[in-house]
């Protein structure tokens, strides 16, 4: 907690004056208040950090005041002024809980140094709360993120071995694999635990306020800009900064974006000096930035920069094993917050969650379970339970890949005259030929020995097939 705005309350003109020149020349906001009824009122409108208290006013006293203070802005920290140096007030001061007191006539030295040393308990009392906050989500997250699958294990050992490091990761996979709970798991288990943990959603943020956002802006910087922000990379000094769908990130914002990260410095919108910043970047995109790197919309540079270790989250549909564990949390979970008697679901239910393909990956299958926790008249949930689901079931059992073929296939001939077709079987043949391979190849990324195992043709078939077929490949 920075301490910005300070209350001033003497009945002493001339020590308001003097105070408040003092300061707001150290560029903190001062309030002044000449008794202490005025002081209450004020403390009731506005939220101070730190309360300069005369002991002896008109209406309530310095020491009256500071219990009105403990009880109504305990977050406040209070100095008491005395012209008298009686152990009798300074001991009372601090029983009723003074942050420390001041004997008038006081140089300003004096009150300069316990402004100094009140910040200082003010950080690390900052520090220790967020430490408490972070140990207390980082124990939810271990509950929170629930898979035991091959490719889930596979994502833990990267995890423990990235998070100790200060490296740059990349987290890509399809929306709603969890990649922010990963990055917060880097976050958790490195030597910035305590330390801030910021997320930013590129995407959310219209791309003229996104800089702002990210380096922060000065007083009248712009047209609206009326006081100074502070910025993502500022608030997450030390900590992590978390940039989700990162390949939203406009090309004319990239280039900063990349001396920020070669440099630790950021200057903000406006300014002119340069803030030393030691910030991890963990980057998640549900986009391919290979494919945009070479389409020019990303910048190769900062791909490279940002993808010093890459950790791809598997889809859903990819860790079947993990969905009985996951249905059974997000039970309880749902269970808990909407205080439903939901026991489980039955051996149908949970086969039609493990068969069901789930395009919105983990984050489909909570809303669903929670709204089935919500509606079902049964404490054991079935599959008329997840309508949804059953629904699309029957639609892909009945739009086999034989069966759309055959739609297709129909509806295409019905516009030839078959008497004058000749070479029916290898036209047809050759137009699906064509895509089948190319889509095979585009899957392994141009490599011809794996697509020809996948079509389970040998690996010079293929090649003469592609030569043939005129097929264009490309290799990542």
């Amino acid at each position: 907690m920075a301490i910005k705005r300070i209350l001033v309350a003497d009945d002493e003109e001339s020590i308001r004056w003097v105070l408040s020149k003092a300061l707001t020349k150290q560029g903190f906001e001062v309030d002044l208040a000449s008794n202490g009824k005025e002081a209450l009122l004020m403390s009731r409108k506005q939220t101070y950090d730190l309360a300069v208290l005369d002991i002896k006013m008109p209406g309530l006293t310095g020491l009256e005041l500071l219990s009105k203070f403990q009880e109504e802005c305990p977050a406040a920290l209070v100095v008491i002024m005395t012209a008298e140096s009686s152990m009798k007030n300074a001991v009372e001061a601090m029983k009723r809980g003074a942050y420390d007191y001041l004997t008038k006539p006081f140089d300003l030295d004096a009150l300069d140094a316990i402004i100094y040393k009140a910040q200082k308990a003010a950080d690390v009392s900052a520090e220790m709360s967020l430490l408490k906050q972070e140990v207390k989500e980082h124990y939810l997250l271990e509950r929170t993120i629930i898979g035991h699958s091959q490719p889930m294990q596979q994502i833990y050992k990267v995890l423990g071995k990235v998070a100790p490091s200060n490296v740059t990761v990349l987290v890509t996979g399809e929306s709603g694999t969890g990649k922010e709970l990963i990055a917060r798991a880097i976050h958790y288990n490195s030597a910035r635990l305590g330390k801030p943990f910021i997320a930013l959603n590129c995407a959310a943020i219209p791309g003229e306020l996104l800089e702002s956002e990210l380096f922060g802006h000065e007083k009248g910087a712009f047209t609206g800009a009326t006081e100074r922000k502070i910025g993502k990379f500022e608030q997450a000094k030390d900590g992590t900064l978390f940039l989700d769908e990162i390949g939203d990130m406009p090309l004319e914002l990239q280039a900063k974006m990349l001396r920020v990260l070669q440099e630790k410095e950021v200057t903000r919108t406006g300014g002119s000096a340069t803030i030393k910043v030691d910030t991890r970047i963990v980057a998640a995109t549900n986009q391919d930035l290979k494919e945009k790197v070479q389409k020019r919309e990303f910048r190769e540079d900062l791909y490279y920069r940002l993808n010093v270790v890459p950790m791809e989250l598997p889809p859903l549909r990819k860790r079947r094993d993990d969905i009985p564990k996951l249905v059974d949390y997000f039970l309880t979970k749902a269970n808990e917050e909407h205080g439903t008697p939901a026991t489980g679901v039955t051996k149908e239910a949970m086969e039609l969650l493990c068969n069901y393909q789930w395009p919105g990956n983990v984050r489909e299958l909570e809303n669903i379970i929670q709204r089935a926790v919500l509606l079902s008249p049964d404490i054991l949930l079935s599959p008329s339970d997840f309508p949804d689901l059953t629904t699309d079931q029957n639609q892909s059992n009945g739009a086999s890949l034989e069966g759309l073929i055959s739609h297709k296939l129909q509806s295409s001939l019905a516009q030839i005259d078959l008497q004058d077709m000749d070479n029916l079987y290898e036209m047809v043949l050759h137009q699906m030929e064509r895509p089948l391979i190319n889509i095979v190849l585009q899957k392994t990324r141009g490599n011809q020995v794996k697509a020809a195992e996948v079509l389970g043709i040998n690996r010079n078939t293929l090649r003469k097939k592609i030569q043939t077929l005129k097929i264009t490949t490309k290799r990542d």
